[in-house]
């Protein structure tokens, strides 16, 4: 089964930077996207960006949109989130959950991303932006 693991959470400070990854493992030979999502205390769980690994195409939050960036290494199976100009707004466990696409039409990584369509999730990394 599909096992995903989550690092390189922390805290900085306003306008820092970081980029957790997450380790990915068991997918079979099918399409999939990988998500990532964050939940901040009292908040909803929100989708913050996707990659597809049918066309490497990626999606992003719009309170995101310029200061993310989703990669992955094909070689290792670790896809980044690297996060830039962090704000307090940015303070949440951030979680990458990986959902199957079944067709090529299935666009598993459009938003608002729907968190019923991922099926696997990691433990989540906590990242903290002092003011």
């Amino acid at each position: 089964q599909v096992q995903l693991v989550e690092s390189g959470g922390g805290s900085v400070q306003l306008g820092g930077s970081l980029t957790p990854s997450c380790q990915a493992s068991g997918f079979s030979a099918d399409h999939y996207g990988i998500g990532w999502f964050r939940q901040a205390p009292g908040k909803e769980r929100e989708g913050v960006s996707c990659i597809s690994t049918f066309d490497g195409s990626t999606s992003y939050a719009d309170s995101v949109k310029g200061r993310f960036i989703v990669s992955r290494d094909n070689i290792k199976n670790i896809v980044y989130l690297q996060m830039n100009d962090l704000t307090p707004e940015d303070t949440a466990v951030y979680y990458c959950a990986a959902g199957v696409q079944p067709t090529v039409r299935f666009r598993i990584c459009a938003f608002p991303l729907g968190a019923a369509l991922f099926a696997a999730w990691g433990q989540g990394t906590r990242v903290a932006v002092a003011s």
